[in-house]
């Protein structure tokens, strides 16, 4: 949800947002504050709205001075305004968690995988396992969870019939590659980059609704998401929607599946080449025993170095740098 947002940004104004994880923040807590006046779903609709806002006065009053500058200065800006959000955002809620529990609809299993000696597996839906579950092993998915998957394929397909299918989607993409031939054809080529750069926060707004009520709604909530969206932009490739979803799946995939893998290296040769073969004495002994699930949150950086170095442009990008 987070990478669409940032790729939306980046594929139609060429603008790497470093401040895309603090308006996923700023949307949790808007949301936040909202739900006890206005209740979670109207609030889940009025917080990305109010952080689209924002955005886009952002990108009025401060990156679109320096855009004719180059990327440094739009890095350096958008880095900047992270610190200054984060800063206001303590000043605000506080520096401890805040207590944004999902509404009564979101809560509870979604669905419930109900292991039984005697049945084997099965599924079991909503919160009638509760009775087969005190016999039996069984592993709960969250609601939370399930509607995240929804809206996030929602946004997905939607970006895409947005962009690809729409007479608004070939304005944007021209103003990017042709801003003198759209404004010739009476198109305010500024405005069109102020409402992408606004739906681009809009779609981090609403990812940090869904993700306050999933997670943790903190101040360190932007630092947590905040470097692994860049992994799943720059691997997916640049600009690249289709791409930052295939890069998503994959790196989800990266981070929780070598969890359950408690063998490091060590362990391997010496399964392979006998027992003792690799022991306390072995040169380069603290990297050899290192478990893979000890390894896990570093693959997905891994990833990115090896993807710069033999392929730049990522799995589905089209732009080189």
């Amino acid at each position: 949800m987070l990478s669409s947002g940032l790729t939306l940004i980046f594929s139609m104004m060429g603008v790497l947002n470093f401040a895309h994880a603090s308006f996923y923040m700023i949307g949790a807590y808007i949301a936040y504050t909202l739900t006890g006046v206005l209740g979670f779903w109207l609030a889940l609709l009025v917080a990305p709205l109010a952080v689209g806002v924002m955005g886009a006065v952002f990108e009025t009053t401060a990156l679109r001075r320096v855009h004719k500058f180059g990327h440094v200065p739009e890095l350096l800006i958008t880095f900047g305004l992270s610190y200054v959000v984060l800063e206001l955002v303590q000043l605000i809620w506080g520096r401890t968690p805040v207590q944004f529990a999902p509404p009564e609809l979101l809560q509870g299993p979604a669905f419930t995988i109900v292991q039984s000696p005697t049945q084997g597996f099965s599924v079991v839906l909503g919160a009638a396992a509760d009775a087969i579950c005190q016999g039996a092993q069984c592993s709960r998915f969250p609601m939370t969870r399930a509607f995240m998957m929804l809206v996030a394929l929602a946004m997905l397909v939607s970006l895409w019939l947005l962009l690809t299918r729409t007479r608004i989607g070939l304005v944007i993409q021209a103003a990017l590659t042709h801003p003198e031939a759209v404004e010739a054809l009476g198109h305010n080529v500024p405005r069109v980059f102020m409402l992408v750069f606004g739906s681009g926060c809009a779609l981090a707004g609403l990812a940090g609704v869904i993700g306050g009520i999933t997670f943790v709604t903190e101040p360190a909530m932007a630092a947590v998401v905040g470097s692994i969206i860049f992994v799943v932009v720059v691997v997916g490739g640049m600009g690249s929607l289709a791409g930052a979803f295939v890069a998503s799946l994959l790196i989800g995939l990266l981070q929780t599946l070598p969890l359950t893998v408690d063998a490091s290296l060590a362990d391997a040769i010496n399964r392979l080449a006998g027992a003792g073969t690799v022991g306390a004495g072995t040169p380069g002994w603290p990297l050899l025993r290192i478990t893979l699930a000890q390894a896990a949150p570093i693959l997905p950086y891994l990833l990115l170095v090896l993807m710069l170095i033999f392929r730049p442009k990522g799995l589905l990008g089209t732009r080189e740098s």
